[in-house]
């Protein structure tokens, strides 16, 4: 593949706009000076051919063998279409959502277990969507070995697919896009560097290995809140959270379990500079009105934290529908973050996010509880683990005493601690405050960790 072509094509994606610099808002929350835009592709047909065939020939080029193709949704099966047409590949479409009738399947398409199937993708940033479209296809019996895509953002997804056994092969990477931007006065020396120094403070992934020696990788829990943020299958709402407390410098949650609206407000106000999440139980406040909840989005605002309502829903998706937006509370109108049992099966969350999703909100499932002879541990954690993983659209963390899951786009919030140690007669276990003290000094250290009182 010859530089010109490589030259020239990056200069007709900047014409068409596909790559854009500027200030833009990412999925994640974060602000980037660069967005990449490669679903206008389809309206230039040309050039939509010309990508479709560079990604065919990079794969050549790289030898990889390979029995079928699957584009990951939605930008990349147009081009993967295109190769399977012109060079007479059997063609797989991998569906986001299984169908609820017919064959309810995933993976559309004739296939033959043990075939080798090449990924396509469009761009790259930790790899996530390719994974995703990895793991579906392997459980169909298929061999993935090879994904192809136009271009890598250099944040990570090369490494992590690697350590995942699979090997990316990318037309473009930024560092070229950049070079040869600059040199064409495209862009000046100054954005070319904003951009460099995004890319390297926001990288997502370190590989297990460097310089052919073994090195630990990072966990979630060792990867920076902002780095956590970007990653493209992190919840929106989650992404803030992350985002608020990369900027506070905070992963403390107060459980505001008060009864008075008066003590409520004066604990948002004076506590708000030092959190990131407020928790309130607003079914035992004894004045109740809409007035609080409208003075507490107020502070939330003023002081930059997200509200909490531990109502933990538990019943059948319609009851909890109308619990989340309508009674006396109207948490839906001024709670950013509720939660839920998983016991009532994914109706729960059905009833909630169809409430919840157009207002931005999201949920956090109840896998494990802090009370003595509690329930939920073993298989009944691990299956809201699954609930949750299906559904990310809403579902953006848990609450657990402990990590469950290696995805560093899910949130874990812990049980906390009270003034004094032990229990508090009906079976709840706190921990004592050399615990939160100890947190607290550990605090500008260990800066993934959420550990809110629930």
């Amino acid at each position: 593949m010859d530089n010109a072509t490589l030259d020239s094509l990056i200069l007709k994606l900047h014409d068409i706009q596909a790559v854009k610099f500027g200030t833009f808002k990412l999925k994640s929350g974060l602000t980037s000076p660069i967005y990449f835009d490669l679903r206008v592709i389809v309206s230039h047909p040309a050039l939509m051919n010309q990508v479709a065939n560079l990604l065919h020939k990079r794969a050549e080029d790289a030898g990889v063998e390979f029995d079928s193709v699957c584009g990951v949704p939605y930008t990349a099966l147009p081009l993967a279409t295109i190769i399977c047409s012109t060079k007479h590949y059997p063609m797989l479409i991998r569906r986001k959502e299984a169908k609820d009738y017919g064959t309810k399947r995933l993976i559309e398409g004739t296939i033959h277990p043990g075939d080798r199937c090449l990924i396509v993708e469009d761009v790259v940033t930790s790899g996530s969507s390719v994974l995703e479209t990895a793991e579906v296809l392997e459980k169909e019996g298929l061999k993935i070995t090879d994904a192809v895509m136009l271009m890598d953002r250099e944040q990570g997804g090369s490494a992590r697919l690697a350590d995942r056994g699979i090997t990316l092969h990318s037309v473009i990477s930024v560092s070229r896009l950049l070079d040869v931007l600059l040199k064409a006065g495209r862009i000046d020396t100054a954005s070319s560097q904003n951009v460099e120094r995004f890319i390297q403070e926001n990288n997502t992934y370190i590989s297990t290995k460097e310089n052919g020696s073994s090195a630990p990788k990072k966990s979630c829990r060792e990867l920076s809140y902002g780095a956590r943020a970007a990653f493209p299958d992190t919840h929106p709402l989650a992404a803030r959270l992350l985002k608020i407390m990369e900027d506070k410098k905070t992963n403390l949650c107060v459980s505001a379990d008060v009864t008075r609206s008066e003590e409520l407000l004066e604990i948002a106000d004076t506590l708000g500079p030092l959190i990131c999440v407020l928790k309130t139980h607003v079914d035992i406040l004894q004045d109740f009105t809409a007035d609080v909840t409208s003075s507490l989005k107020e502070l939330a605002i003023k002081h930059n934290f997200l509200i909490f309502e531990d109502r933990k829903f538990a019943d059948i998706g319609n009851t909890v529908k109308h619990q989340y937006e309508g009674g006396l509370y109207q948490i839906s109108s001024w709670a950013h973050i509720i939660n839920a049992h998983a016991l009532p099966g994914p109706g729960v969350l059905q009833g909630l996010g169809a409430v919840g999703k157009p207002l931005g909100h999201g949920c956090l499932l109840i896998a494990q509880m802090s009370s003595q002879g509690s329930l939920a541990t073993g298989d009944y954690t691990q299956a809201v683990v699954k609930m949750a993983e299906d559904h990310t659209d809403f579902v953006f963390g848990f609450i657990s005493g402990s990590k469950i899951s290696e995805k560093p786009g899910l949130v874990h919030m812990t049980p906390g601690v009270q003034m004094q140690t032990g229990e508090d007669g009906l079976g709840q276990q706190y921990s004592s405050p050399m615990f939160l003290k100890a947190l607290i000094s550990l605090l500008f250290f260990r800066r993934n960790w959420v550990i809110p009182s629930t």
